[in-house]
Protein backbone atom coordinates (compact mmCIF):
# COMPACT_ATOMS: atom_id res chain seq x y z
CA UNK A 1 0.00 0.00 0.00
CA UNK A 2 1.10 3.65 -0.73
CA UNK A 3 0.02 6.51 0.48
CA UNK A 4 0.54 10.59 0.05
CA UNK A 5 -0.09 13.05 1.89
CA UNK A 6 -1.88 16.53 1.29
CA UNK A 7 -2.73 19.38 3.99
CA UNK A 8 -5.48 21.67 2.67
CA UNK A 9 -6.82 25.04 4.51
CA UNK A 10 -9.39 24.52 7.27
CA UNK A 11 -7.50 21.52 9.02
CA UNK A 12 -8.19 19.23 6.82
CA UNK A 13 -6.14 16.56 4.84
CA UNK A 14 -6.40 14.37 2.12
CA UNK A 15 -4.33 11.07 1.92
CA UNK A 16 -4.14 9.49 -1.35
CA UNK A 17 -4.15 5.69 -1.06
CA UNK A 18 -3.05 2.93 -3.68
CA UNK A 19 -4.07 -0.69 -2.60
CA UNK A 20 -2.05 -3.54 -4.32
CA UNK A 21 -3.16 -7.03 -5.13
CA UNK A 22 -2.23 -8.76 -2.08
CA UNK A 23 -4.33 -6.15 0.01
CA UNK A 24 -7.27 -6.46 -2.17
CA UNK A 25 -6.60 -10.74 -2.16
CA UNK A 26 -7.12 -10.69 1.55
CA UNK A 27 -10.08 -8.17 1.60
CA UNK A 28 -11.56 -10.71 -0.98
CA UNK A 29 -10.94 -13.74 2.04
CA UNK A 30 -12.85 -11.23 4.48
CA UNK A 31 -15.76 -10.71 2.08
CA UNK A 32 -16.02 -14.72 1.24
CA UNK A 33 -16.05 -15.49 5.28
CA UNK A 34 -18.77 -12.72 5.68
CA UNK A 35 -20.93 -13.91 2.82
CA UNK A 36 -20.66 -17.43 3.61
CA UNK A 37 -22.76 -17.42 6.56
CA UNK A 38 -25.86 -17.41 4.59
CA UNK A 39 -24.86 -19.28 1.62
CA UNK A 40 -26.70 -22.40 1.41
CA UNK A 41 -25.04 -25.35 -0.50
CA UNK A 42 -26.30 -28.51 -0.64
CA UNK A 43 -24.31 -31.23 1.60
CA UNK A 44 -22.88 -28.80 3.37
CA UNK A 45 -24.33 -26.75 6.59
CA UNK A 46 -25.08 -23.23 6.67
CA UNK A 47 -21.77 -21.03 7.77
CA UNK A 48 -19.33 -24.37 7.27
CA UNK A 49 -18.96 -24.00 3.23
CA UNK A 50 -15.59 -24.28 2.31
CA UNK A 51 -14.45 -20.49 0.99
CA UNK A 52 -13.32 -21.78 -2.63
CA UNK A 53 -17.03 -23.25 -2.72
CA UNK A 54 -18.15 -20.22 -1.80
CA UNK A 55 -16.79 -17.86 -4.42
CA UNK A 56 -18.46 -20.46 -7.17
CA UNK A 57 -22.19 -19.74 -5.35
CA UNK A 58 -22.59 -16.31 -4.91
CA UNK A 59 -23.34 -12.98 -6.42
CA UNK A 60 -20.27 -11.77 -8.15
CA UNK A 61 -21.54 -7.75 -7.66
CA UNK A 62 -22.23 -8.70 -3.93
CA UNK A 63 -18.32 -10.45 -3.56
CA UNK A 64 -17.04 -7.31 -5.28
CA UNK A 65 -18.89 -4.70 -3.51
CA UNK A 66 -18.19 -5.98 -0.08
CA UNK A 67 -14.00 -6.83 -1.09
CA UNK A 68 -13.89 -3.11 -1.92
CA UNK A 69 -15.78 -1.83 1.41
CA UNK A 70 -13.22 -3.92 3.38
CA UNK A 71 -10.68 -2.72 1.74
CA UNK A 72 -11.33 0.79 1.91
CA UNK A 73 -11.67 0.37 5.43
CA UNK A 74 -8.61 -1.24 6.53
CA UNK A 75 -6.71 1.11 3.86
CA UNK A 76 -7.80 4.16 5.85
CA UNK A 77 -6.95 2.82 9.16
CA UNK A 78 -4.28 1.53 8.15
CA UNK A 79 -3.20 4.88 6.46
CA UNK A 80 -4.25 7.21 9.54
CA UNK A 81 -2.13 5.00 12.07
CA UNK A 82 0.87 4.68 9.73
CA UNK A 83 0.70 8.67 9.01
CA UNK A 84 0.27 9.20 12.87
CA UNK A 85 -2.75 11.39 11.82
CA UNK A 86 -5.86 12.17 14.19
CA UNK A 87 -8.91 12.66 12.02
CA UNK A 88 -11.69 13.67 14.35
CA UNK A 89 -14.75 12.56 12.32
CA UNK A 90 -14.80 9.72 9.54
CA UNK A 91 -12.75 10.30 6.70
CA UNK A 92 -14.78 11.22 3.21
CA UNK A 93 -13.55 8.59 0.84
CA UNK A 94 -14.09 8.56 -3.13
CA UNK A 95 -12.57 6.27 -4.68
CA UNK A 96 -10.71 7.10 -8.25
CA UNK A 97 -9.57 3.22 -9.70
CA UNK A 98 -10.98 0.27 -9.20
CA UNK A 99 -9.95 -3.32 -10.75
CA UNK A 100 -10.87 -6.14 -8.79
CA UNK A 101 -7.96 -8.69 -7.69
CA UNK A 102 -5.60 -5.96 -9.12
CA UNK A 103 -5.52 -2.45 -7.61
CA UNK A 104 -7.20 0.21 -5.96
CA UNK A 105 -7.04 3.75 -5.43
CA UNK A 106 -8.81 6.23 -3.57
CA UNK A 107 -8.60 9.90 -1.28
CA UNK A 108 -9.48 10.18 1.70
CA UNK A 109 -10.39 13.95 3.06
CA UNK A 110 -10.59 14.38 6.75
CA UNK A 111 -10.77 17.24 9.52
CA UNK A 112 -8.02 17.00 11.80
CA UNK A 113 -6.48 18.47 15.05
CA UNK A 114 -4.51 21.43 13.88
CA UNK A 115 -1.11 21.58 15.15
CA UNK A 116 -0.77 24.11 18.33
CA UNK A 117 2.37 26.09 18.91
CA UNK A 118 2.44 26.67 23.14
CA UNK A 119 3.82 30.24 24.22
CA UNK A 120 5.85 30.28 27.32
CA UNK A 121 3.21 29.29 29.81
CA UNK A 122 5.40 29.50 32.96
CA UNK A 123 5.47 32.99 32.81
CA UNK A 124 2.10 34.07 32.90
CA UNK A 125 0.59 37.69 33.93
CA UNK A 126 -2.76 36.81 35.66
CA UNK A 127 -2.95 36.87 39.27
CA UNK A 128 -4.66 34.75 42.10
CA UNK A 129 -6.94 37.94 43.68
CA UNK A 130 -6.65 38.25 47.02
CA UNK A 131 -9.45 37.21 49.74
CA UNK A 132 -11.35 39.69 51.88
CA UNK A 133 -13.85 38.69 54.12
CA UNK A 134 -16.12 41.78 55.98
CA UNK A 135 -18.49 41.96 58.67
CA UNK A 136 -21.05 42.85 56.06
CA UNK A 137 -20.75 39.11 54.32
CA UNK A 138 -20.89 37.98 58.12
CA UNK A 139 -24.11 40.25 58.87
CA UNK A 140 -25.53 39.33 55.92
CA UNK A 141 -25.77 35.85 56.35
CA UNK A 142 -26.74 36.31 60.20
CA UNK A 143 -30.06 38.23 58.78
CA UNK A 144 -31.20 35.49 56.50
CA UNK A 145 -30.65 33.64 59.45
CA UNK A 146 -33.30 35.09 61.36
CA UNK A 147 -35.28 34.93 58.95
CA UNK A 148 -36.07 31.69 59.24
CA UNK A 149 -36.98 32.31 63.07
CA UNK A 150 -38.69 35.19 62.39
CA UNK A 151 -41.92 35.18 64.85
CA UNK A 152 -45.50 36.01 63.24
CA UNK A 153 -48.45 37.67 64.80
CA UNK A 154 -51.65 38.06 63.41
CA UNK A 155 -52.63 41.73 63.96
CA UNK A 156 -55.93 43.80 62.74
CA UNK A 157 -54.05 47.02 61.69
CA UNK A 158 -53.29 47.55 58.03
CA UNK A 159 -50.46 46.21 56.14
CA UNK A 160 -47.15 47.79 56.44
CA UNK A 161 -43.63 47.31 54.91
CA UNK A 162 -41.94 44.23 56.98
CA UNK A 163 -45.81 42.56 56.95
CA UNK A 164 -46.34 39.09 55.65
CA UNK A 165 -49.57 39.12 54.30
CA UNK A 166 -51.88 36.37 52.89
CA UNK A 167 -53.60 37.18 49.82
CA UNK A 168 -55.47 35.49 46.61
CA UNK A 169 -55.07 37.40 43.70
CA UNK A 170 -55.49 36.76 39.74
CA UNK A 171 -53.51 38.75 36.80
CA UNK A 172 -55.46 39.99 33.89
CA UNK A 173 -53.75 41.47 30.54
CA UNK A 174 -56.86 43.20 28.55
CA UNK A 175 -59.24 41.41 31.08
CA UNK A 176 -57.87 38.09 30.40
CA UNK A 177 -55.73 35.58 32.98
CA UNK A 178 -52.36 35.72 31.95
CA UNK A 179 -50.52 32.12 32.97
CA UNK A 180 -48.41 32.53 36.18
CA UNK A 181 -50.63 34.92 37.54
CA UNK A 182 -53.10 33.49 39.66
CA UNK A 183 -52.94 32.03 43.19
CA UNK A 184 -54.77 31.71 46.57
CA UNK A 185 -53.29 32.11 50.16
CA UNK A 186 -49.77 33.16 48.64
CA UNK A 187 -48.04 34.43 51.84
CA UNK A 188 -46.07 37.71 50.41
CA UNK A 189 -43.31 39.65 52.63
CA UNK A 190 -44.13 43.20 51.93
CA UNK A 191 -40.74 45.28 50.97
CA UNK A 192 -38.69 41.83 49.55
CA UNK A 193 -39.39 42.94 46.11
CA UNK A 194 -40.69 39.42 45.28
CA UNK A 195 -43.35 40.75 42.66
CA UNK A 196 -43.40 43.50 40.25
CA UNK A 197 -42.90 47.21 41.07
CA UNK A 198 -46.22 48.52 42.68
CA UNK A 199 -47.90 45.29 43.80
CA UNK A 200 -46.13 45.20 47.18
CA UNK A 201 -46.35 48.87 47.62
CA UNK A 202 -50.56 48.46 46.58
CA UNK A 203 -51.01 46.42 49.16
CA UNK A 204 -49.62 48.30 51.82
CA UNK A 205 -52.60 50.62 53.82
CA UNK A 206 -54.95 47.54 53.54
CA UNK A 207 -56.36 45.74 55.98
CA UNK A 208 -57.80 41.91 56.25
CA UNK A 209 -61.06 41.30 54.18
CA UNK A 210 -60.31 44.37 51.87
CA UNK A 211 -60.66 43.68 47.63
CA UNK A 212 -59.04 46.07 45.63
CA UNK A 213 -57.48 46.08 42.11
CA UNK A 214 -53.98 46.91 40.85
CA UNK A 215 -52.93 48.36 37.63
CA UNK A 216 -49.78 47.84 37.16
CA UNK A 217 -47.28 47.59 34.23
CA UNK A 218 -44.50 44.90 33.80
CA UNK A 219 -41.35 46.29 33.67
CA UNK A 220 -39.91 45.63 29.95
CA UNK A 221 -37.04 43.50 30.76
CA UNK A 222 -39.38 41.50 32.61
CA UNK A 223 -38.21 37.50 31.38
CA UNK A 224 -42.07 36.64 29.50
CA UNK A 225 -42.21 38.47 26.46
CA UNK A 226 -46.15 38.70 25.99
CA UNK A 227 -45.76 40.59 29.42
CA UNK A 228 -42.59 42.66 29.39
CA UNK A 229 -43.80 46.51 29.04
CA UNK A 230 -47.34 45.68 29.38
CA UNK A 231 -49.91 47.18 31.51
CA UNK A 232 -52.18 44.95 33.83
CA UNK A 233 -54.37 44.73 36.59
CA UNK A 234 -54.34 42.45 40.02
CA UNK A 235 -57.51 41.88 41.72
CA UNK A 236 -56.47 41.03 45.23
CA UNK A 237 -58.24 39.78 48.52
CA UNK A 238 -56.14 40.40 51.21
CA UNK A 239 -56.77 37.25 54.31
CA UNK A 240 -54.46 38.33 57.14
CA UNK A 241 -51.89 40.44 58.00
CA UNK A 242 -49.10 38.60 59.96
CA UNK A 243 -46.84 41.37 62.09
CA UNK A 244 -43.05 39.43 61.57
CA UNK A 245 -40.36 39.99 64.28
CA UNK A 246 -36.78 38.67 63.96
CA UNK A 247 -35.31 36.98 67.16
CA UNK A 248 -32.85 38.92 69.09
CA UNK A 249 -28.90 37.93 68.48
CA UNK A 250 -28.53 36.28 71.65
CA UNK A 251 -26.31 32.92 72.80
CA UNK A 252 -29.77 31.19 72.65
CA UNK A 253 -30.52 31.85 68.70
CA UNK A 254 -26.95 30.86 68.03
CA UNK A 255 -27.91 27.54 69.30
CA UNK A 256 -30.90 27.41 67.85
CA UNK A 257 -28.97 27.67 64.57
CA UNK A 258 -26.11 24.55 65.20
CA UNK A 259 -23.52 23.33 67.76
CA UNK A 260 -22.75 26.99 69.19
CA UNK A 261 -22.77 27.89 72.37
CA UNK A 262 -22.35 31.73 71.46
CA UNK A 263 -22.72 34.39 68.99
CA UNK A 264 -18.82 34.59 68.90
CA UNK A 265 -18.95 31.20 67.88
CA UNK A 266 -21.59 31.19 65.15
CA UNK A 267 -19.61 34.48 63.24
CA UNK A 268 -16.44 33.23 63.91
CA UNK A 269 -17.62 29.56 61.74
CA UNK A 270 -19.52 32.10 59.23
CA UNK A 271 -16.81 33.76 59.00
CA UNK A 272 -14.83 30.55 58.46
CA UNK A 273 -17.48 29.69 55.49
CA UNK A 274 -17.37 32.75 53.91
CA UNK A 275 -13.97 32.52 53.35
CA UNK A 276 -13.10 29.26 52.21
CA UNK A 277 -16.42 29.93 49.86
CA UNK A 278 -14.52 33.29 48.81
CA UNK A 279 -10.78 31.47 48.17
CA UNK A 280 -12.68 28.61 46.15
CA UNK A 281 -14.08 31.01 43.82
CA UNK A 282 -10.86 33.29 43.69
CA UNK A 283 -9.02 29.96 42.35
CA UNK A 284 -11.86 29.26 39.88
CA UNK A 285 -11.73 32.62 38.36
CA UNK A 286 -8.04 32.26 38.71
CA UNK A 287 -7.28 29.30 36.38
CA UNK A 288 -10.56 30.64 34.05
CA UNK A 289 -7.70 33.93 33.89
CA UNK A 290 -4.72 32.05 33.26
CA UNK A 291 -6.12 29.43 30.77
CA UNK A 292 -8.11 32.39 28.87
CA UNK A 293 -4.58 34.21 28.50
CA UNK A 294 -2.32 31.19 27.24
CA UNK A 295 -5.35 30.31 24.47
CA UNK A 296 -5.03 33.94 24.02
CA UNK A 297 -1.63 34.02 23.03
CA UNK A 298 -2.12 31.24 20.69
CA UNK A 299 -2.91 31.67 16.69
CA UNK A 300 -4.52 28.28 15.69
CA UNK A 301 -7.28 27.08 13.12
CA UNK A 302 -10.42 25.60 14.99
CA UNK A 303 -11.85 22.64 13.31
CA UNK A 304 -15.57 23.68 12.44
CA UNK A 305 -16.93 20.01 13.13
CA UNK A 306 -15.72 20.59 16.73
CA UNK A 307 -16.87 24.31 16.65
CA UNK A 308 -20.43 23.25 15.57
CA UNK A 309 -20.30 20.41 18.15
CA UNK A 310 -19.71 23.08 20.79
CA UNK A 311 -22.37 25.48 19.53
CA UNK A 312 -25.30 22.60 19.96
CA UNK A 313 -23.72 22.07 23.43
CA UNK A 314 -24.42 25.68 24.54
CA UNK A 315 -27.64 25.78 22.44
CA UNK A 316 -28.92 22.83 24.25
CA UNK A 317 -27.49 23.97 27.83
CA UNK A 318 -29.63 26.93 27.40
CA UNK A 319 -32.52 25.48 26.24
CA UNK A 320 -32.46 23.00 29.63
CA UNK A 321 -31.87 26.44 31.93
CA UNK A 322 -34.40 28.29 30.54
CA UNK A 323 -37.32 25.61 30.68
CA UNK A 324 -36.49 24.93 33.94
CA UNK A 325 -36.83 29.26 35.24
CA UNK A 326 -39.41 28.47 32.85
CA UNK A 327 -38.45 30.74 30.29
CA UNK A 328 -39.21 30.84 26.67
CA UNK A 329 -36.44 31.04 24.15
CA UNK A 330 -37.74 33.98 22.49
CA UNK A 331 -38.27 35.75 25.63
CA UNK A 332 -34.96 35.66 26.71
CA UNK A 333 -33.69 36.91 23.31
CA UNK A 334 -35.43 39.96 23.53
CA UNK A 335 -34.54 40.90 26.95
CA UNK A 336 -31.14 40.71 26.50
CA UNK A 337 -31.06 42.58 23.38
CA UNK A 338 -31.03 40.29 20.02
CA UNK A 339 -33.13 40.42 16.59
CA UNK A 340 -33.71 36.54 16.73
CA UNK A 341 -31.95 33.56 17.54
CA UNK A 342 -29.82 34.04 14.48
CA UNK A 343 -28.33 37.00 16.23
CA UNK A 344 -28.04 35.66 19.20
CA UNK A 345 -25.88 32.70 17.47
CA UNK A 346 -23.51 34.87 16.02
CA UNK A 347 -22.83 37.45 18.74
CA UNK A 348 -22.79 34.93 21.57
CA UNK A 349 -23.22 31.80 21.11
CA UNK A 350 -20.10 30.61 18.68
CA UNK A 351 -17.87 32.99 20.14
CA UNK A 352 -18.56 30.92 23.06
CA UNK A 353 -18.13 27.85 21.55
CA UNK A 354 -15.12 29.20 19.72
CA UNK A 355 -13.53 30.24 22.69
CA UNK A 356 -13.97 26.71 24.08
CA UNK A 357 -12.65 24.52 21.81
CA UNK A 358 -9.88 26.86 21.15
CA UNK A 359 -9.06 26.54 25.18
CA UNK A 360 -9.47 22.78 24.77
CA UNK A 361 -6.97 22.27 22.14
CA UNK A 362 -4.18 24.69 23.66
CA UNK A 363 -5.08 22.60 27.11
CA UNK A 364 -4.39 19.11 25.16
CA UNK A 365 -1.21 20.45 23.46
CA UNK A 366 -0.59 21.26 27.19
CA UNK A 367 -0.88 17.87 28.43
CA UNK A 368 1.15 16.33 26.07
CA UNK A 369 3.81 18.63 26.55
CA UNK A 370 4.20 18.23 30.53
CA UNK A 371 3.30 14.30 30.18
CA UNK A 372 -0.36 14.57 32.17
CA UNK A 373 -1.56 11.01 32.33
CA UNK A 374 -4.46 9.32 34.26
CA UNK A 375 -3.66 6.18 36.12
CA UNK A 376 -5.85 3.59 36.30
CA UNK A 377 -6.67 3.94 40.25
CA UNK A 378 -7.51 7.46 39.54
CA UNK A 379 -9.74 7.06 37.00
CA UNK A 380 -11.73 4.03 38.87
CA UNK A 381 -11.66 5.91 41.94
CA UNK A 382 -13.49 9.16 39.89
CA UNK A 383 -15.94 6.44 38.20
CA UNK A 384 -16.62 5.14 41.85
CA UNK A 385 -17.36 8.65 43.13
CA UNK A 386 -19.83 9.54 40.42
CA UNK A 387 -21.34 6.21 40.71
CA UNK A 388 -22.00 6.82 44.48
CA UNK A 389 -23.30 10.20 43.58
CA UNK A 390 -25.67 9.28 41.07
CA UNK A 391 -26.51 5.86 42.83
CA UNK A 392 -30.16 6.70 43.32
CA UNK A 393 -31.07 7.48 39.72
CA UNK A 394 -29.88 3.77 38.13
CA UNK A 395 -30.29 4.34 34.14
CA UNK A 396 -27.71 7.66 34.52
CA UNK A 397 -24.98 5.44 36.74
CA UNK A 398 -25.26 2.31 34.71
CA UNK A 399 -23.85 4.71 31.96
CA UNK A 400 -20.57 4.89 34.03
CA UNK A 401 -19.45 1.59 32.81
CA UNK A 402 -19.74 2.74 29.47
CA UNK A 403 -15.99 2.65 27.82
CA UNK A 404 -16.66 5.67 25.69
CA UNK A 405 -17.59 7.44 29.23
CA UNK A 406 -14.78 6.41 30.99
CA UNK A 407 -12.42 8.08 27.99
CA UNK A 408 -14.66 11.18 28.90
CA UNK A 409 -13.79 11.01 32.32
CA UNK A 410 -10.52 10.44 32.20
CA UNK A 411 -9.61 13.19 29.46
CA UNK A 412 -11.50 15.43 31.93
CA UNK A 413 -9.14 14.10 34.27
CA UNK A 414 -6.08 15.01 32.43
CA UNK A 415 -7.49 18.56 31.69
CA UNK A 416 -7.74 18.94 35.58
CA UNK A 417 -4.25 17.69 35.98
CA UNK A 418 -2.84 20.13 33.32
CA UNK A 419 -4.87 23.09 34.69
CA UNK A 420 -3.95 22.30 38.11
CA UNK A 421 -0.10 21.99 36.83
CA UNK A 422 -0.24 25.17 35.19
CA UNK A 423 -1.50 27.01 38.24
CA UNK A 424 1.61 25.77 40.18
CA UNK A 425 3.89 27.12 37.18
CA UNK A 426 2.70 30.45 37.68
CA UNK A 427 1.91 30.84 41.41
CA UNK A 428 5.20 32.48 43.17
Amino acid sequence: MKTTVKKLPDTKVVLTIVVGRDELEAAEQVALKKLSRDVKVPGFRKGHVPLSVVAKNINPNALQEQTLDNALSKAVADAFTAESIQAIERPEVEVKKFVPGDTLEFTAEATVLPEVKLPDYKKLKSKRADVKVTDADTEDIISRMQENFVEKTEVKRAAQNGDEVVIDFVGKKDDVEFDGGKAENYSLKLGAGQFIPGFEEGVVGHKAGDSFDLELKFPKDYHVGDLAGQSVVFSVTLHAVNETTLPELTDEFAAKCGPFTSMDELRADILREVEEQKKREADEKFKDELVGELADKVKVSLPEVLVEDQIRSIEQDMQQNLSYRGVELESYLSTQGFKDKDDWMAKEVRPAAEKRVKAGLVLAELSKELKVDVSHDELSAQIDTLKQYYGKDAKTAKQFDNPDVHRDIANRLITDKTIAKLVELNTK
